[in-house]
């Protein structure tokens, strides 16, 4: 691995264990704890079916990362973000994929753990995020990007995807 492989390696890391390891795993756990749950067996249909949740957002979260890391030339933190724009993938069909993944993640926690404190965790981090946005990470793309930004914003919803993907030449 060559050296800067392995500091892409560590920037990424460093953004994965910041961000979703506390979105995804740190705060539902401490939730968990003080509130107790009630985990799903595999003989129950929600098991299952949370099961294939999480692993399609599991896979809609690592391509989103796929494409900040690589022809982003980045991380998926805000503090290290992608050098390119990146409208690749499902970034043709909605701005936000990666944070869709985060809280479908969430919704499939919440349901294996049949836990209403993990359901308010989920729609709590999504309100944050709807804020967040459009006053806060939207503002840094349009000066880092300029007009490419503001013409994928025009055309790329935030949230819900177009089923036909944005083509931007």
């Amino acid at each position: 691995m060559s050296d800067k492989d392995r500091r892409m390696t560590a920037r990424l890391l460093r953004a994965i264990i910041l961000l979703p390891g506390n979105v995804l795993v740190l705060i539902p756990a401490v939730t968990i704890w003080a509130t107790g749950a009630d985990l799903a067996s595999p003989d129950d249909t929600r098991f299952w079916l949370a099961i294939l949740i999480a692993l399609l957002s599991l896979v809609l979260m690592g391509w989103t990362v796929s494409l900040f890391t690589g022809p982003g030339e980045g991380t998926p933190a805000p503090w290290d973000p992608p050098k390119k724009l990146v409208i690749l993938g499902p970034y043709r069909h909605a701005r936000n994929p990666m944070i869709t993944g985060v809280v479908i993640f969430l919704g499939a926690e919440s349901l294996m753990l049949w836990s209403w404190p993990l359901a308010a965790w989920m729609v709590t981090f999504l309100i944050a995020n709807v804020f967040y946005f459009p006053f806060n990470e939207e503002k840094m793309l349009e000066r880092r990007f300029g007009d490419d930004y503001l013409r994928y914003k025009a055309n790329v919803p935030r949230w819900i995807p177009n089923i036909r993907p944005w083509n931007s030449d």
